[in-house]
């Protein structure tokens, strides 16, 4: 490890101290609760996307999907590289807020920075009035790794960038054939496929007869 990813992280983690308990107990909430926000946003986007178009709902579908990839990718890395954690491989450094993980879970990527950067770039893909929302909170899980004292800087960089990457591959690629899939589940006469995709779009009142007279 170089002494100035050391360094940063020591500067880091001597600023988490010299803030208010509250923000300190705040942080380390957020270190998890970033994820519960994510699990919500993948909920609701599901579920307004069931009554936009298939190519919408597919998106939508795909971002937990996405998003589980990128943490199996960033959990492959971590157990092949194998990198200690801060916690206890830089010395002199302030005690981290959580406690460290034990040995074996290893640092390099961030899973917790994997998971929201994936899920930030795979939300705004279904639904882009959401980028204001999801880059800043990945932002927020990702540094809040490193200011509890359980991850490098580069942890949490690469995590996000991991992340990021693997969302925005897999949307790509698999939107087609997920597209495919939603339009059988929406043509199917199972009750529970049907709920599950939704409607689709839906004409607004008065559309249909409006156009049985014009014609």
């Amino acid at each position: 490890m170089n002494s100035e990813d050391a360094g940063l992280y020591r500067d880091i983690t001597d600023l988490a101290h010299d803030t208010p308990v509250w923000v300190q107990h705040l942080t380390e909430a957020w270190t998890e609760g970033g994820l519960l926000l994510f699990a919500a946003l993948f909920v609701t986007t599901w579920w307004r996307s069931r009554r936009g178009t298939t190519h919408a709902f597919a998106i939508a579908a795909l971002a937990p999907l996405a998003t589980a990839l990128a943490y199996v990718c960033s959990e492959v890395l971590k157990t092949a590289l194998t990198e200690e954690r801060p916690c206890r491989a830089v010395a002199d450094a302030a005690a981290s807020l959580s406690p460290c993980p034990s040995y074996g879970d290893w640092s390099f990527p961030s899973n917790h920075a994997t998971i929201a950067g994936a899920a930030a770039v795979a939300l705004a893909l279904a639904r882009r009035a959401l980028l204001w929302l999801t880059v800043p909170s990945a932002l927020l899980m990702a540094f809040s790794r490193v200011f509890v004292g359980v991850h490098y800087p580069h942890d949490v960089a690469a995590g996000l960038l991991l992340g990021a990457v693997a969302a925005a591959v897999v949307v790509r690629l698999g939107t087609r054939p997920a597209v495919r899939v939603a339009e059988a589940m929406r043509g199917s006469s199972a009750g529970l496929l049907r709920w599950f995709t939704g409607p689709g779009q839906v004409p607004p009142p008065g559309a249909v007869h409006a156009g049985a007279e014009q014609r």
